[in-house]
């Protein structure tokens, strides 16, 4: 069942693009193939072809600045079909093709591609207040146009001549989630010959964006300092692979529990935190899920590379950390160690939850 069909009509009216979704789900070992139909008025095309391409491709700068000759776009896989002249393509033809078929009438001519597993899922990296154009990022664009070659660069393609829907490749997480993490550590202090030792946990491998996530911090406190606060932070770290070793960190959640631990004195608790793209919005180069136009997204869900994969392949790789940090002070003149004298870390996976249909 088609709800809904994305529509894109080249300035010159000659090509009109029609798709029925445009999120394409990674199941890992597949990816929803891209199933469309292209309108042709052949009329006045001379000796131009038309073809239809996808392209998984890393946006790192502004298009206005093409001018200056600098490539802002570098292709990590494209593939071009020949619909006009017929030659050759004839996709096995689904409900979906049927749908957008009876959308295009007569001169549809419809078309499919398949993803490769091995290409990145779709993120948006996120502008600065003062950004134009559009955002640096991985993106896939599936684009109609009129040529003599599918890809000569020495042949100019007029604006007129094309038109494009940009398409975003998601990933849901698994049903098979495992349990979660647990990290330890266990702090000696000068002055001082009993520790304090700290436990945190997360109850699954797992968590979904928007959910509360609850860390379960226990703290054995053997000296006679005193545990002022806890204080609980979560780190993206983006790592851009394709083009440089540029790898970023930045914090996306920081909270102060007021929780006070006395000396010889022991405690457990779960303390929820939620990380939110609500409360990052100002924050250059944030990665974030990719987006269409101006609709609401969210964090970026974290990279699941699977075995024998090109890291370089995937362009932009993003991962999470949560970071639990006993605010530790000993009294007297030698009080004030720091939030980061008692610090553990763990993991964290951030994903969307699979669909119910």
């Amino acid at each position: 069942m088609v709800d809904k069909v994305f529509k894109k009509t080249s300035g010159n009216g000659q090509l009109t693009l029609y798709l029925g979704k445009r999120d394409y789900v990674d199941h890992v070992d597949s990816v929803d193939p891209v199933e469309g139909v292209l309108k042709i008025d052949p009329a006045d095309l001379g000796d131009r072809k038309v073809w239809i391409q996808l392209a998984c491709a890393f946006r790192y700068g502004r298009e206005d600045l093409d001018v200056i000759g600098l490539s802002f776009r570098k292709d990590i896989w494209i593939q071009h079909i020949q619909l006009y002249p017929d030659a050759g393509h004839k996709p096995t033809l689904t409900e979906m093709h049927d749908t957008l078929l009876k959308k295009a009438g007569e001169q549809g001519h419809p078309f499919t591609f398949n993803i490769p597993t091995n290409l990145p899922c779709s993120v948006t990296l996120q502008p600065g207040p003062d950004d134009t154009g559009k955002a640096c990022g991985v993106d896939f664009e599936v684009k109609a146009y009129l040529a003599q070659s599918a890809d000569d660069p020495d042949e100019k393609i007029d604006k007129k001549d094309t038109c494009r829907l940009v398409i975003r490749k998601i990933q849901f997480a698994p049903d098979n989630t495992g349990s979660g993490q647990k990290a330890e550590l266990c702090k000696s202090f000068m002055m001082s010959d009993k520790p304090v030792f700290l436990e945190a946990s997360l109850d699954k491998e797992i968590y979904y964006h928007g959910d509360p996530i609850p860390v379960t911090v226990k703290i054995k406190n053997e000296t006679n300092k005193v545990v002022k606060k806890i204080k609980v932070t979560v780190d993206q770290t983006t790592d851009v692979v394709l083009y440089s070793a540029d790898k970023y960190t930045k914090n996306v959640l920081c909270e102060e529990f007021g929780e006070t631990v006395e000396g010889n004195a022991n405690f457990e608790k779960t303390l929820p935190i939620t990380p939110l793209l609500s409360n990052n919005k100002e924050k250059r180069g944030l990665s974030l899920d990719g987006r269409l136009k101006d609709e609401d997204t969210n964090l970026a869900s974290t990279t699941i590379i699977r075995g024998g994969m090109d890291k370089e392949m995937l362009g932009i790789l993003v991962s999470y950390k949560i970071k639990v940090n006993l605010m530790v002070s000993g009294g007297g003149l030698l009080g004030g160690l720091t939030a980061s004298d008692v610090t553990v870390e763990l993991p964290l996976t951030l994903m969307h939850p699979k669909p119910k249909d």
